[in-house]
Order: C-alpha cells, then structure tokens, then sequence
C-alpha cells in the first residue's frame, strides 16, 4: 500500500479545518500512516472461512414496557436554566442581527 504524503494529509486537514502546524502535520502523516500500514496487514488476513457479519457480537435488545408516568412540571425542568421566558429557555438569537451584538 502506498503511503500518504504531505500534500494528502495536508488536503485531509483542510476538508476537517483543522489548522495545523508543520510540525502537526509531520506527526499526522506518520499516525495516519501506521494506521493505514495495520489496515493493510488486516487485509492480508484469510477471512474466508468466517461468515459475513454485521456485527461481530450478538446482543438482544432489551425492551421495557412504555408505560406512561408523570413528568417534571415546568418550573422543576427549567429551575436551572440560566435565562427563561415563561415555561422556555430563553437562548440568545442566532439568526438574526441580534446575534452579533
């Protein structure tokens, strides 16, 4: 398998917007590359034998009855909330111009 070189794991950095340092992206490059090389020696391995699975440990899902119970008042849900309006939290707005205020 080839490896990735600098100009890779600098594209991968940009499409995640990661800023990184040269020095950041010289110790990415080698992770990312040992990382690869393991996937590599996992591909070599004979899996023929082994059934196609979605899941390599089955677990049974348990389930409890959906019975109704009462619920928190309003004023007990928003006790801790640092701003209310009414039975709401009260957030700052962010589509509007007030948001860059």
């Amino acid at each position: 398998m080839s490896k990735l070189t600098r100009a890779e794991v600098e594209k991968v950095a940009a499409l995640a917007r990661l800023g990184l340092t040269t020095e950041e992206i010289e110790a990415l490059q080698v992770d990312l590359n040992l990382i690869l090389e393991q996937w590599s020696r996992l591909a070599e391995v004979d899996t023929s034998s082994i059934p196609a699975s979605g899941q390599t440990i089955f677990q049974a899902m348990p389930l409890r009855e959906d019975t109704p119970q009462s619920s928190l008042s309003a004023n007990e849900a928003l006790q801790n909330a640092p701003a209310r309006s009414g039975a709401f939290v009260k957030v700052q707005a962010i589509l509007s111009e007030e948001a860059d205020e």
